[in-house]
């Protein structure tokens, strides 16, 4: 039997295909046209593995989430593993922003998301917290990573110097943006670790 001229076309490949798309492009540039083109096939053949195109936004977000390493959450106190989790997920979601709006709605039906979802929760409730606080706490961590991870802070200003003349306290304002990562990083530690200092107060508040 002769062999194929192009490599099969799988549920993989158009996952790797889409997201190296939205990636370089952001969610609007993602058609199934443009995947199709991207992936030398004809339009009507993605349907056979994705129903439609939001099954595929889908997908290339929980590959994201696959990422993840959860195997923390077994080895490791709660509050350690509560931050050497959000420290790893922020940083995938770092290296791709354009999917974090997707995230940022919640694991929905996707498995990777759910899967990540149950171990912070059981983590969580196994450490010995109330499941509705542990429900809070879930919420909470979600809010500050993906929250994080949707814009910058630093970039929101403008760097025109004079538009600060009105603001004596924003008159470093314009500076921020050349330091941007170093501001969003620090911001973000910081929120984290006073998130878990007060979480880790609390908790052993209960146990006396």
């Amino acid at each position: 039997m002769a062999r194929p001229r192009q490599a099969l076309l799988t549920r993989e490949r158009i996952v790797a295909a889409a997201g190296a798309l939205v990636d370089a492009e952001g969610l609007d540039a993602l058609s199934v046209r443009r995947l199709a083109t991207e992936l030398g096939v004809q339009g009507p053949s993605l349907y056979n593995h994705f129903p439609t195109k939001a099954d595929i936004v889908d997908a290339v977000a929980d590959a994201v989430v696959e990422q993840v390493d959860l195997s923390v959450f077994g080895e490791k106190p709660w509050p350690e593993a509560l931050r050497s989790w959000a420290l790893e997920y922020h940083a995938v979601l770092a290296a791709h922003p354009n999917v974090v709006p997707v995230l940022a709605q919640g694991p929905g039906r996707r498995p990777a998301g759910l899967a990540m979802a149950e171990a912070v929760f059981g983590a969580l409730v196994d450490a010995g917290w109330p499941p509705a606080r542990a429900t809070h706490i879930g919420a909470l961590m979600r809010y500050l990573v993906t929250g994080s991870a949707l814009g910058s802070f630093a970039l929101g200003f403008d760097i025109d110097p004079e538009l600060y003349d009105r603001y004596p306290h924003l008159h470093n304002a314009p500076r921020l943006a050349a330091h941007h990562e170093a501001v969003d990083e620090g911001a973000f530690t910081l929120g984290l670790d006073l998130l878990i200092n007060g979480l880790l107060a609390q908790f052993e508040g209960t146990r006396r």
